[in-house]
């Protein structure tokens, strides 16, 4: 065990009933703030994928009516999938970023809304980009940290040879 691991542990002893030795009320501390969390990977990506071929092909295409109600319900499918597969705060920054729309959209509307909704995967995107760089940095500095202190070589594990002694 570690000492900031060993003084923790010590620390939780010493609380009885939510006072410590010293009779004081310990300070609630706040909670961690809830991670940001993607249960699916690969049907975020699926999903993300065909909103950016959607996007793309509402822009190459003048719609009717039947068309863009169409794809009102293809957008609002999709946002309820992804719901699924995030954590409730990117759920929440989603549903504010991406309300339902309302009647027949007009070809803008839907354009607007699939580029709001493929710029923020996009962002989504980076971020994890962002985030597995970072675990990559922390352990590339822990495994240097380790490497620095020095781990034990191959050569100091063997036994001396034995000399032969006296008594032999």
């Amino acid at each position: 065990m570690d000492e900031r691991t060993e003084r923790e542990t010590a620390m939780q002893a010493e609380v009885v009933g939510g006072q410590t030795q010293h009779g004081q009320a310990q300070a609630q501390r706040p909670e961690p703030m809830p991670q940001e969390a993607i249960t699916h990977p690969a049907k975020l990506l699926r999903i993300a994928s065909m909103v950016r071929e959607l996007l793309d092909e509402t822009r190459q295409a003048s719609l009717d009516e039947p068309g863009r109600i169409r794809l009102r319900q293809i957008y609002e499918r999709s946002v309820g999938e992804l719901e699924d597969v995030l954590s409730p705060d990117l759920k929440e920054e989603l549903a504010s970023l991406a309300p339902p729309m309302q009647g027949v959209p007009s070809e803008s509307e839907i354009r607007v809304a699939q580029a709001q909704l493929v710029g923020w995967l996009e962002g989504l995107f980076h971020g994890i980009q962002a985030a597995l760089f970072a675990q990559q940095a922390a352990a590339r500095a822990q495994f240097e940290e380790l490497r620095r202190r020095g781990l034990p070589s191959a050569q100091a594990q063997q036994p001396e040879p034995t000399k032969p002694g006296q008594y032999l």
